[in-house]
């Protein structure tokens, strides 16, 4: 403290040049201007209209659960004081200060329904396939070659030629969110000939054509490449490993084992509509059934399980950049059950072709193969993210799924809420209030007056570039309460300076000079505004984390304008005035000094109080 009082010049220098510093940051930003808020500047309205994909009933619950989740979405940070409120019976108003917010829009009515299941098959969209010529009566398509009579062999070499889809599309790209060929299940379906094929010793593979006991068939329809006898002879053709036994449609309540016997080998059916589904439409994704899904890019689809993990076990979700990478990537945080689930799904995996999908509102994000087991309950999701969009989606991500789905928003712009002489009258009583205060200040403490007036224009600028920094970090809009939580830190600021000139004065008082009792003071004043500020900031702290709308605003600003009263009373108030206590107009008591003996009610500055004159 002796070390501070010796050179209370270096220190304000030193405080001078971090707030240049600070206005310089602001000039490079090229922003001098805080962002107001919807009552000062207006906004961008959002009319959401509600639904839901199974049909239930949209009750007021689910309404303001949604209100809910929409409002912490908005407001992800806390201060940006967006207005959100149902209307009527299916409808959400969002109000978000600024003009033109419409990139908001999906970040309010995504539903933001994560869930992470096992991938049974994938394959990219094909295109609509154009009609095959018809084939002539003399050539069998199905290449039934039964050579077989009504007691004899028939030759089971059938040939199909009929393409398997992995002979026609190839494996799907390692970019592409699959990064994997067609699966055993989607293969096995296809068309190709096992040489186990049946022929009933008519010589015709599921065609038309007739065999009369010895000749060869000639059929004309479609066949499937079998040639098993059946008229009492053995078929010579080859024969491959028996195929796996389809394994039956899962449910909600399978095991990982049934989950992972269903994705080797997919029943028949969800085969079948697999097969036949496309990108353009959109089917229910039931946590508790199969899905049909597709990439974001609708060019590759998947056949997936019930969901083994859902976006209600996590526990957070962030944005950022990890190490020796470029690219945004959310980061997800698993609650205590998901992480051992998905400690056990990553070691099911490991050493397979087989993957899993993770899937948002039933789109596909990706689907990660699996080289080593994850138990520590952390994932990514990594794609073409950019800072806003990897933000938007871990903040739909971190505060919930939305009970309802919402369609036919509806954008607009508003105007302020606050009319300009109402915005006129509010700042005029603020500025009355702080003329009155340093007008105050001057008159009772004279000299001591330009410490008060130096120290609230160096709060004023400290507040005013930490208002603007924090529109553009944080997100922070400047309201009508936030206003007022700023002029109401200004009488903080004041109480600091009167209860440290009121304790230099009582030391003045027990016959310390000018100087020895400023620093005397310092100690005793130091403690009593650290608490009085303290008990400030907690009140804010308080009606930040329980308030909503409006208020957080209010407390918001109250709390920053307290550190800031902290700030300048240590690294500027006390400097000053252990520097200006230099000065021989301050250190004899001059009547105007503000530390005159009359002042301090003493007859003499240095004078030891008699029989409690003076005393207190």
């Amino acid at each position: 403290m002796a070390n501070n009082a010796s050179r209370p010049g270096r220190t304000l220098i030193v405080f001078a040049l971090v707030v240049v510093a600070m206005y310089g940051g602001l000039a490079l930003n090229g922003v001098w201007a805080p962002k107001l808020g919807l009552d000062l500047q207006g906004g961008t309205r959002i009319t959401l209209s509600a639904s839901t994909s199974t049909g239930e009933a949209i009750t007021p619950e689910k309404l303001e659960e949604a209100a809910t989740i929409i409002d912490s979405r908005v407001n992800g940070q806390g201060v940006a004081e967006s207005e959100v409120a149902t209307q009527g019976g299916d409808t959400i108003i969002v109000e978000i200060p600024g003009q033109n917010r419409k990139d908001l829009v999906d970040t309010v009515q995504q539903t933001a329904q994560l869930r992470f299941r096992l991938v049974g098959a994938a394959a990219p969209v094909a295109p609509p396939a154009e009609p095959a010529p018809s084939p002539s009566p003399s050539e069998s398509t199905g290449g039934g070659g039964g050579n077989g009579g009504n007691g004899g062999g028939g030759n089971g070499g059938g040939q199909d030629d009929t393409v398997a889809p992995d002979e026609t599309a190839g494996p799907v790209e390692e970019s592409s969110p699959a990064g994997r060929a067609l699966s055993r299940g989607l293969a096995s379906l296809s068309g190709t000939n096992d040489g186990a094929g049946s022929n009933d010793g008519a010589g015709s593979n599921d065609g038309a054509g007739s065999n009369d006991g010895g000749g060869n068939s000639a059929g004309g329809g479609a066949g499937d490449g079998t040639g098993d006898a059946t008229g009492g002879g053995a078929g010579d053709g080859a024969q491959a490993p028996p195929a796996p036994e389809p394994a039956p449609v899962p449910d909600g309540d399978s095991s990982l084992e049934e989950l992972l016997a269903w994705i080797r080998s997919p029943d028949a059916e969800s085969l079948q509509q697999f097969q036949q589904a496309t990108c353009d439409e959109e089917l229910p994704d039931n946590p508790n059934k199969p899905l049909i899904a597709c990439d974001e890019a609708g060019q590759v689809k998947y056949l997936l399980t019930p969901a083994v993990i859902e976006g209600t076990q996590l526990s957070d979700a962030s944005s950022g950049i990890p190490p020796n990478d470029v690219q945004y990537v959310v980061n997800l945080d698993f609650d205590g059950t998901a992480t051992d689930t998905f400690a056990d799904v990553t070691r099911a995996l490991v050493g397979t072709d087989d993957r899993f999908a993770i899937v948002l509102d039933g789109e596909v994000l990706s689907a990660p193969g699996v080289t080593s087991a994850i138990v520590d309950g952390n994932a990514q999701i990594s794609g073409d993210f950019n800072q806003a969009s990897a933000q938007s989606l871990a903040n739909s991500l971190k505060y919930g799924a939305l009970p309802l789905e919402f369609e036919d928003s509806v954008v607009s712009e508003e105007g302020p809420t606050l009319a300009q002489d109402q915005l006129s009258a509010g700042l005029l009583a603020g500025g009355i209030g702080l003329a009155l205060v340093l007008i105050y200040c001057m008159v009772y403490y004279r000299g001591l007056g330009i410490v008060v007036v130096a120290s609230l224009a160096v709060a004023a600028a400290l507040t005013y570039a930490a208002v603007i920094f924090l529109s553009e970090t944080a997100g922070f809009t400047l309201t009508l309460p936030g206003i007022a939580g700023l002029i109401v830190a200004v009488g903080i600021t004041a109480d600091s300076f009167i209860v440290y000139f009121e304790r230099i004065r009582d030391e003045m008082r027990d016959g310390k000079s000018v100087r020895v009792a400023v620093e005397a003071g310092w100690v005793r004043a130091r403690a009593t505004c650290v608490a009085a500020d303290a008990v400030s900031l907690l009140a804010a702290v308080v009606l930040y984390i329980f308030a909503i709308g409006v208020v957080k605003g209010f407390a918001f600003a109250l709390g920053i304008s307290t550190l800031i009263d902290l700030v300048v009373f240590f690294l500027f108030t006390k400097p000053m005035t252990t520097w200006l206590a230099r000065f021989r107009f301050f250190s004899t008591g001059h009547k105007m000094s503000g530390f005159s003996a009359e002042q301090a009610g003493i007859e003499r500055i240095g004078a030891r109080p008699v029989h409690g004159v003076g005393a207190r």
